[in-house]
């Protein structure tokens, strides 16, 4: 509980903090106007930049040292090449999105793993990387603050603080982890895992490299820094490793704004403020997003070069996962290019632009331009969520406000720069139609806290930055009526209250939303709807949702649905969608999307490998819950050695007068009572009551709907199963099946058998003997946690269930073994997902501790 209250409190502490560092920078700058640190943007001498532009690629170069080194310490050699391109991408996004959207340690994996690297071997990479971190901060500030003591301004109240003490701990810290490695040579254990400390030699590079990275990157700020007689490099390193440190303890991507409000109170007493602002501002151009625009078209062309022979693998492997990545890269633009928007309506507009402009451009269509500008702005950072969760309304409005936003920024103040950013993020929206299939509303998504915090942090900003704009006029209520060419100020006014106007109205549309519908069990119009669904599908598991026991959630087009039950807080959907392939995914997204309005967890229950893509996509973790046996029946005789056991049971029941027929649909209804009486008996003899949700039951009118295996003895029924049919005659499965106690022993295998013959001769493909459970699970020291469990328990638990033994029956016929999964929510929620789905299974808690 302790956690999730942290968890959901962290984001609105980072908007706190955003919030007391735009104070601090206001109080800093408050002596200043926005011309002061646009005018020092503008006198950046060209050799400054590329200054800063040289000491920027230094700095990225000594990152791809953390990777090298790391790739080392696991023994997995790669070429360099390889290195510094996963080390480049993974750096150039978290810098600037943090764990946001895409994390650099994600970027790690999926790129290592491409190349070999285990699951394990890429998280002792990341948290090498992490180490080596913070080995080069403790060492470079441990050196700094013993030289040169930080002095921290008294405001800040931390006279008490020792600069010579802090610096020292950093250093025997250092110290520490040195002659750990040096001492201790061996591995040892953590909980699961085994750990081995870097040799003495390695750990030596980590603190060099790492050292050099810190440098590297500090002075790129100080080159853009003007000349300062009272500001020397070591004392300026200190100050810009506490501002570093503060912009990520503030849980905001990038430290955006926290970094440059320590900065500036810090550098204020040396350097004029607007000045550290305006070189702030090109500080973030040069180190933070100029790489991450290089790194994105590194990931395009890494796309493009699909058969060069030495990276076919990985962009064979980048083809799996670039349709789940492009609506994240496209949201997070998307974001950005309704941050500009915002931000550049709150600025004043270039005077020399403005001038040029008016003889073309009368002044109202100025004035709507800009108004229109910042709620089109404001928009784009509304329909970003949508992208994430891959709307096609989101897609199309997001394509037309773009589109709008190009026209606008060209009609409020010729910023072609802006024009050209947004024309760009269009041009890589356009071609990716594809990736936004689900039909969902708009305004029905979900905002999660950190969406709503990133949300109110663009607003604040922008509000902000225009108070600090036009701080130097005074307020008046006449300004919101002033309309002239130089009224910048009242443009802000105007255009804020509109773009905040357009937010308040998408929260009130949010909140008079009609509420979720409850699920319920299904009406016969319900099951009407999916009888041509499931007689359409080749899986044969479809005709569970004609017991009747589950809710049917279908798409808007009644194309496909699933069926589900609820049990806690677990919403169980029993394997993948049913109907049509297109409508499939985008079904799954609703259903995701129903189950967070109603709070609960969406949970797909033995679903099949090839739907895993979707699964991932939704942001479910997949577990692997069995095997699935079927028999190929083209292949299927008695005949051969193979089959000796087979065929002498076979023969045994006929030579005990058993005879085997299939009674048609029609001629089942006539049968119900001698049928229900078999199953009555069988119950009794096993102890036992009937199961649901992924089990059939005997009620009349469902068992009604199917054929019927019968086994016959003089005339008397002892043995039936009711028969799945799919589509196409791919499958043939039983549900059902129950026999009396007094029936010659092995009558369920001949049953079977027989099945299997006739559907043979009737022209199926497959015949599907069902699950069975744990099989299969990897039981290495290596292999996730649940799949040892799920191993020792199908190696040790007959007392609970006999998984080897039903294995083994089942491998009397030699089937193919298919795997089956689960996907749902992750982590501590997990344990409660598998005992509702044994509630769901076995009617309820009771159900689950008795038979």
């Amino acid at each position: 509980m302790t956690k999730r209250i942290l968890t959901s409190l962290a984001p609105l502490i980072g908007l706190l903090l955003f919030g007391v560092a735009l104070w601090v920078l206001h109080r800093a700058l408050a002596a200043y106007h926005y011309h002061d640190i646009v005018s020092r943007l503008a006198d950046l001498p060209p050799g400054q930049l590329l200054l800063a532009a040289a000491l920027t690629a230094l700095s990225y170069l000594v990152l791809t040292g953390y990777d090298a080194l790391a790739v080392r310490y696991v023994g997995r050699p790669l070429r360099y090449g390889r290195i510094a391109l996963a080390s480049f991408i993974g750096y150039a996004f978290s810098h600037n999105v943090g764990h946001s959207l895409i994390s650099g340690g994600s970027v790690r994996f999926r790129l290592y793993s491409a190349w070999g690297l285990s699951a394990v071997e890429v998280a002792k990479v990341v948290v090498f990387c992490s180490v080596t971190f913070w080995l080069g901060f403790l060492t470079v500030a441990g050196s700094v603050f013993l030289l040169e003591p930080v002095a921290a301004p008294a405001t800040l109240g931390l006279g008490f603080v020792s600069a010579h003490a802090v610096g020292a701990i950093g250093l025997v810290v250092v110290g520490g982890y040195l002659l750990a490695g040096a001492v201790v040579t061996g591995p040892f254990r953590i909980g699961a895992w085994e750990v081995s400390l870097p040799s003495t030699r390695l750990s030596i590079a980590q603190i060099a490299v790492s050292s050099a990275d810190w440098l590297a990157a500090g002075s790129v700020l100080y080159a853009l820094l003007p000349p300062s007689a009272t500001l020397s490099f070591p004392a300026f390193l200190g100050l810009f490793l506490l501002a570093q440190i503060a912009g990520q303890a503030s849980l905001i991507p990038g430290g955006l704004g926290v970094f440059e409000g320590v900065i500036v109170v810090l550098l204020s007493p040396s350097v004029p403020a607007a000045s550290v602002f305006g070189s702030l501002v090109a500080y973030r151009l040069v180190y933070y997003l100029a790489p991450l625009g290089l790194a994105a078209v590194l990931l395009g062309i890494h796309e493009v070069l699909e058969r060069r022979e030495g990276v076919k693998r990985v962009t064979h492997w980048f083809g799996l996962w670039i349709p789940q990545l492009i609506p994240h890269i496209l949201a997070f633009g998307t974001f950005v290019g309704g941050a500009v928007l915002l931000f550049s309506g709150a600025t004043p507009v270039v005077g020399s632009r403005l001038a040029w402009l008016k003889e073309i451009v009368p002044l109202p269509v100025l004035e709507l331009s800009h108004f229109l500008g910042s709620v089109t702005g404001i928009g784009l950072v509304l329909l970003a969520r949508g992208l994430q969760q891959r709307l096609d309304a989101a897609y199309f409005l997001t394509a037309g406000l773009l589109s709008t936003g190009v026209v606008l920024s060209l009609l409020k103040g010729l910023d072609y720069e802006e024009a050209v950013v947004l024309a760009v993020m269009l041009g890589a929206l356009v071609p990716c139609r594809r990736y936004f299939y689900r039909k969902a509303s708009v305004i029905g998504e979900r905002f999660t806290l950190p969406w709503i915090v990133a949300i109110l942090l663009v607003l604040v900003g922008s509000v902000w930055l225009g108070i600090f704009s036009y701080k130097h006029i005074e307020y008046s209520n006449e300004l919101w009526w002033h309309f002239s060419l130089a009224g910048d100020a009242p443009r802000y006014l105007r255009a804020t209250v509109g773009a905040i106007a357009v937010a308040l109205v998408f929260a009130l549309a949010r909140l008079l939303r009609p509420t979720p519908p409850e699920p319920a069990r299904p009406s016969p119009g319900d099951l009407a709807r999916a009888v041509p669904l499931i007689e359409g599908s080749r899986s044969t598991l479809a005709s569970l949702a004609l017991l009747g026991d589950k809710s049917l959630f279908f798409d808007e087009h009644g194309t496909a649905f699933l069926m589900y039950g609820v049990e806690g807080r677990s919403w169980v959907v029993l394997g993948d969608p049913i109907g049509s392939d297109d409508a499939k995914a985008a079904l799954a997204w609703d259903f995701r999307e129903l189950c967070d309005r109603h709070g609960g967890w969406p949970v797909f229950y033995q679903v099949d490998r090839e739907s895993l893509p979707l699964y991932l996509d939704l942001g479910l973790t997949l577990l692997k819950l069995g095997e699935e046996g079927r028999v190929p029946l083209g292949a299927f005789t008695l005949e051969g050695g193979a089959r000796k056991g087979l065929r002498q049971v076979h023969h045994r029941i006929v030579r005990a007068g058993c005879t085997f027929e299939v009674v048609p649909v029609e001629e089942v209804a006539a049968l119900l009572p001698a049928l229900h009486a078999v199953s009555d008996i069988w119950l009794a003899q096993k102890h036992t009551r009937e199961k649901r949700f992924s089990l059939g039951s005997f009620q009349p009118n469902y068992i009604a709907r199917f054929p019927i295996g019968l086994v016959r003895r003089e005339g008397e029924i002892v043995a039936f199963a009711n028969l799945w049919c799919g589509a196409g005659k791919e499958e043939l499965a039983v549900d059902l099946m129950r026999h009396v106690p007094d029936a010659p022993s092995g009558v369920m295998e001949y049953l079977f058998v027989e099945l299997m013959l006739w559907g043979k001769q009737q022209g199926y493909q497959w015949f599907n003997l069902g699950m069975a459970p744990l099989a299969g699970l990897e039981s290495r020291a290596l292999a996730p946690l649940w799949s040892r469990v799920g191993a020792f328990i199908f190696h040790h638990g007959e007392h609970f269930y006999n998984f080897q033994g039903l294995r083994e029956y089942k491998e009397q016929f030699d089937p193919q073994w298919e795997p089956k999964y689960l996907a749902s929510p992750g982590g501590l929620a997990l344990p409660r997902i598998l005992t509702d789905i044994a509630a769901l299974v076995s009617g309820g808690m009771p159900g689950v501790i008795a038979k």
